[in-house]
């Protein structure tokens, strides 16, 4: 990685962190804004710390202190190194020792020891004395000089510091963060000037597909139905002038459809120029791990659902089966024992008139008679025979030629189906012609079958009020009971004053 970082500016030695001053100093320099990193003050750093070795001039200690620095002195290299053991420092300001080694010598013992560390090495000399590869410093100062000159070089130094350790941080969050960190120039075609290695790892391509391609971007991969989405949510972000998270796919070069989380920020500079910074990571597995959760709970609400809708369709059967009693004991039973007290006073007067028994009989038949025909329409609300013996279609025409209102039947002339399927689109029939005579107000009804998509479809419509509801209790409740007991739906749709339809979805496999 360090070989494709430096291509594109990242200094690993201390020559290469050597700019000019104007470059360090100007507001929004390189130094202050590469990489995404903001041009104002939103980096918080320590105090800065600042070495005086030897015999620097007195005033140099109190323009440093004025100027915010933590200031300390020491007289010559080894006191130094050993402050520098203790403490360490940004800023080194070597001057010769008193009675002691000169300013390149002071330079070279702290160059070579290891404590010098990162810190930048300004040396305080004199025009005979040469530049900095004389005296082994990162910069120079010469004598005479200003409170300006001198606070100008610390500035400078502090902010080369600055740098090495911005680039230090960032070349190890390029190694160890788990996403593709890039700059991508959007000036350019979204050509990408920096990617790591992690690239290959998401995506399929190898890093140095990508790098000032114009065919590889990350545009390229991001899965075609996304696109468009992408770029107009990073639109959104850029005119709101804020950074930027969202999770899209990409397609990788084997093919496979991954998810990923880019966050990002757009960055403007010189001349018109826009890039786009920032880092992606594979979320795939977040995504199949959120939606098994969601599939979890989808069916788990599923069940539960299922489970009461079982218990209703248990109590719905209950009240079904007690009224069936009442019936039966109201009604045919009370009449059959009526009758069988009828045919003993029948026999006995067979015995004792026979000619006042023809009458009487007559009058038993036309019991029997009312007694079947009510025992016949109480078995049809049970189990109708017409839908046993002749199907589905014939029965719904039975129902409609009954009804109050005139009942069209219309559609396709479906099949033998299943039982429960049929006694399900029957009683959904039956239910809703029901509430079209009890509460429609209706003039006309529709009643339509057809075979759509691997399913039955029933319909039931009226020209009526409206206003129906299938809330719990109600008879359309019952009916999506049972509709749901089959992997079926059942929606009603019912305007206040433009009729109703009632219609039932139940799959055929």
């Amino acid at each position: 990685m360090q070989a494709r970082v430096a291509r594109y500016g990242w200094p690993h030695t201390r020559a290469g962190a050597r700019r000019s001053s104007s470059d360090a100093a100007a507001p929004g320099g390189a130094g202050a804004y590469r990489f995404g990193m903001p041009r104002t003050g939103s980096i918080r750093r320590r105090q800065a710390g600042v070495l005086l070795v030897g015999a620097t001039e007195p005033e140099v200690g109190s323009w440093l202190h004025a100027a915010g620095h933590a200031t300390r002195s020491v007289g010559g290299a080894e006191a130094a190194l050993a402050a520098l053991g203790e403490e360490p420092a940004d800023l080194v300001i070597a001057d010769r020792e008193p009675n002691g080694l000169d300013v390149a010598g002071v330079c070279v013992a702290l160059r070579e020891d290891p404590r010098l560390g990162s810190a930048w090495l300004l040396a305080i000399t004199t025009p005979a004395r040469g530049g900095i590869s004389d005296v082994g410093a990162d910069d120079y100062l010469h004598r005479p000089f200003t409170r300006v000159q001198l606070l100008a070089r610390a500035r400078t130094g502090l902010r080369a510091v600055h740098q090495r350790s911005d680039d230090a941080l960032l070349r190890s969050l390029m190694a160890t963060v788990p996403g593709a960190i890039y700059r991508s120039a959007w000036h350019a075609g979204h050509r990408l000037e920096l990617i790591t290695d992690e690239i290959e790892r998401i995506s399929g391509y190898p890093a140095d597909n990508f790098i000032a391609s114009t065919r590889r971007t990350l545009m390229s991969i991001i899965h075609p139905d996304d696109r468009e989405r992408v770029m107009r949510e990073v639109a959104t972000a850029v005119d709101d002038e804020h950074p930027f998270s969202q999770e899209y796919r990409i397609v990788r070069a084997d093919g496979e459809v991954r998810w990923i989380l880019d966050r990002g920020q757009l960055v403007t500079g010189h001349g018109g120029r826009l890039w786009m910074d920032g880092v992606i990571f594979d979320i795939t597995e977040r995504r199949e791990a959120e939606e098994a959760l969601r599939r979890r709970e989808i069916e788990a609400a599923r069940t539960a659902e299922l489970r009461a809708s079982r218990a209703r369709i248990v109590a719905a059967a209950d009240a079904a089966r007690r009224k069936i009693e009442r019936d039966l004991h109201d009604g045919a039973q009370q009449r059959l024992v009526a009758l069988a007290l009828d045919v003993q006073v029948a026999r006995a007067r067979l015995a004792e008139e026979p000619e006042a028994a023809g009458p009487f009989l007559e009058r038993l038949a036309r019991e029997l008679s009312e007694t079947s025909a009510e025992l016949r329409e109480l078995a049809r609300g049970i189990h109708p025979a017409v839908l046993t013996e002749r199907g589905l279609r014939p029965a719904i025409e039975a129902l409609a030629g009954r009804a109050p209102v005139p009942v069209e039947v219309a559609g396709d002339a479906v099949e033998r189906l299943s039982p429960t399927l049929e006694i399900t689109a029957y009683f959904t029939v039956s239910e809703a012609l029901a509430n079209v005579a009890k509460y429609a107000r209706a003039t006309h009804a529709t009643v339509r079958l057809e075979k759509d998509d691997g399913a039955l479809v029933v319909e039931v419509r009226d020209d009526g009020v409206g206003g129906a509801r299938a809330g719990v209790g109600s008879g359309l409740s019952g009916l999506a009971d049972r509709v749901g007991a089959c992997d079926g739906t059942l929606t009603v749709v019912s305007p206040p004053g433009e009729g109703t339809l009632v219609r039932a979805t139940l799959p055929l496999g």
